[in-house]
């Protein structure tokens, strides 16, 4: 049996641990491609303030205004699927308050269930060139999925967002957990989506479950965005050279005589260099 079961939460939040809306758009994609039921949600009012994360307002079908406010909620699967894990989908905006309660009561609801896995999904702003293939920062606190998958063990200390809460409380509930973090170039602007780094979070979760999520559309999307960057930094030369830079350390970290350990220690070098890390929450 998979070091993370049949039954998995992958778990992806918007904000801060969202650049490029890599992760929410990955959570998306597996949504759009089967149907899904709403298993919980949580009450705004107790986790949410709505001067940091606003309601928004939308007209429905036959135009009547409506509001729409900031929460988190469980889907799963319909039907159960029938061969090989299945992604049950937590997804949301950051709560502002009252973690532990956030995350308990989000644990409580995987045991009764019978959830076997809780791998989650984040993408930071990185100094990484938008020509090379995304770097996917593949974790795990617990020893039996590191083993079974060839994650690494982060050994960050700092501050920390609600994807780590929400391990820690899964891991100490006994539900093996994993990460999965993109590295998105800095210089693209932060709030435009960035499909290259949707399609390499959904290429790894692939690797790791097996699980195959459509995304030819990505493909498509993913090389018109490297295109339009192209465009832009072609009439840059600062840009153009800047991103040379950024290409020669990415191809040394490629390059043969780069071992894994050198590549995870960089990467927390560079964690701690800003004062940041996978899971924080920073604005």
């Amino acid at each position: 049996m998979d070091a993370l079961g049949p039954r998995i939460i992958v778990a992806a939040f918007d904000g801060w641990n969202d650049a490029g809306e890599a992760a929410s758009g990955a959570i998306e994609a597996i949504r759009q491609s089967g149907d899904y039921e709403l298993v919980h949600a949580v009450d705004p009012e107790l986790y949410f303030d709505y001067q940091y994360t606003r309601p928004s307002t939308r007209m429905d079908a036959q135009g009547h205004r409506e509001l729409q406010w900031p929460g988190a909620a469980l889907w799963r699967p319909v039907p159960a699927a029938q061969l090989g894990p299945e992604f049950w989908l937590l997804t949301g905006s950051e709560p502002a308050r009252t973690w532990q309660a956030f995350a308990t009561e989000f644990i409580d609801v995987a045991l009764r269930d019978d959830v076997t896995g809780f791998l989650t999904l984040g993408a930071m702003l990185s100094d990484v060139p938008h020509t090379r293939p995304i770097s996917i920062f593949a974790s795990s606190p617990n020893e039996q999925v590191r083993e079974a998958h060839g994650l690494e063990r982060s050994l960050y200390e700092g501050p920390v967002g609600i994807l780590s809460v929400l391990e820690h409380f899964a891991e100490r509930a006994g539900i093996p957990t994993a990460g999965l973090w993109a590295s998105v170039p800095h210089y693209v602007a932060s709030a435009a989506p960035s499909p290259k780094a949707t399609l390499a979070l959904l290429d790894r979760l692939e690797e790791l479950t097996g699980v195959d999520v459509p995304r030819t559309h990505l493909r498509t999307e993913a090389a018109a965005w490297e295109a339009s960057i192209d465009a832009a930094a072609a009439d840059d030369e600062d840009m153009t050279e800047y991103i040379r830079q950024l290409e020669r350390t990415r191809d040394t970290w490629d390059s043969p005589e780069a071992s894994g350990d050198a590549i995870a220690q960089a990467f927390e070098r560079y964690l701690r260099r800003r004062g940041e890390g996978p899971g924080d929450h920073k604005r």
